[in-house]
């Protein structure tokens, strides 16, 4: 495919959009991915990583190779990922700390609208599609109920292991890979490590996510080719029931105690603004969600026009 530089740039700042996305331990970079449009064109070239591009390479060239491999795309959105991730933690993770509710009420708005953006791709509802949709939802609300565990594991295949499986729920529309790593109990952890450089954890989980990341996209990608109307279904499930996650006004059942010796929410329960211990901002996290919202429906109508 060609692209003009403002393509590049358009690309990535998509991929600043889902680094942003996969800071936050509830919102999905693949759901961001989705609904700006490029999805199906990253599952099909990460897809491209496979022995046949290293047989290119080695008898026609980086050049070849590099053009089998999507290159330019692949390299425009991981740079937008990494430069987010580096520049917006820090902004992300301090919002997060003394504005919650508005942030999670933003998500909330684009979320919500985008649940309506994927339901409009479906071509044909029928009772499969329904079944799909509730089982979807219903599978991604029980995660999102799920307590973090208390033990904090450091081994080299546990860090493998979390990388493996976080980097599928970053690509998959509605689950978070950062949530995952906190059930898990290894968002600490990697956290620690990137600070000390820990370069032995970063790569168990760095390998991890690089075997996780090749053999789920395939998944995906034959799901795509041959049943995309019943997994549009059902990563619509998803995200629906993704939404108890990023509800912004939640109630803290029980606390724990970090390494810093600070208490901190163990265990969540959503629950109504006017019910909400604190200033449950309730005008600000409504204009935020549907600013959210709007923003959403801002980039659909910008696709539809291109």
């Amino acid at each position: 495919m060609n692209r003009t530089t403002r393509s590049y740039i358009l690309l990535a700042l998509k991929g600043m959009a889902m680094g942003a996305a996969d800071v936050v331990p509830g919102v999905s970079g693949g759901t961001i991915a989705f609904i700006s449009g490029i999805y199906e064109e990253l599952l099909q070239s990460i897809s491209n990583i496979n022995l046949s591009l290293f047989k290119t390479l080695k008898e026609e060239g980086f050049a070849k190779a590099w053009k089998q491999l999507n290159g330019n795309f692949l390299l425009a959105l991981f740079s937008g990922i990494f430069i987010s991730i580096v520049s917006l933690a820090k902004v992300i993770s301090w919002l997060l700390d003394h504005h919650p509710v508005l942030l999670w009420s933003f998500f909330f708005g684009l979320v919500l609208a985008s649940i309506i953006y994927i339901a409009k791709q479906v071509t044909k509802w029928n009772v499969i599609a329904f079944i799909l949709l509730i089982i979807g939802a219903l599978l991604a609300y029980y995660i999102t109920t799920l307590n973090p565990m208390v033990s904090e594991n450091s081994s080299f295949f546990f860090m493998f292991l979390a990388g493996a499986i976080a980097i599928c729920a970053m690509i998959l529309p509605g689950i978070s890979g950062s949530f995952i790593l906190v059930l898990l109990g290894a968002y600490k952890p990697i956290l620690s490590a990137v600070n000390s450089r820990n370069f032995a954890t970063i790569a168990a989980v760095g390998l991890g996510a690089v075997v996780g990341l090749l053999s789920f996209s395939r998944v995906l990608k034959w799901l795509f080719a041959n049943y995309k109307n019943y997994t549009l279904v059902a990563l619509t499930g998803f995200i629906v029931g993704s939404l108890n996650k990023i509800w912004p006004w939640k109630k803290v059942l029980t606390f724990r105690t970090n390494s810093h010796g600070e208490k901190v929410p163990f265990n969540e329960l959503s629950v109504s603004p006017f019910s909400y211990e604190g200033d449950p901002q309730l005008l600000y996290a409504v204009l935020l969600a549907l600013a959210g919202f709007s923003l959403i429906l801002f980039l659909e109508r910008v696709a539809n026009t291109k």
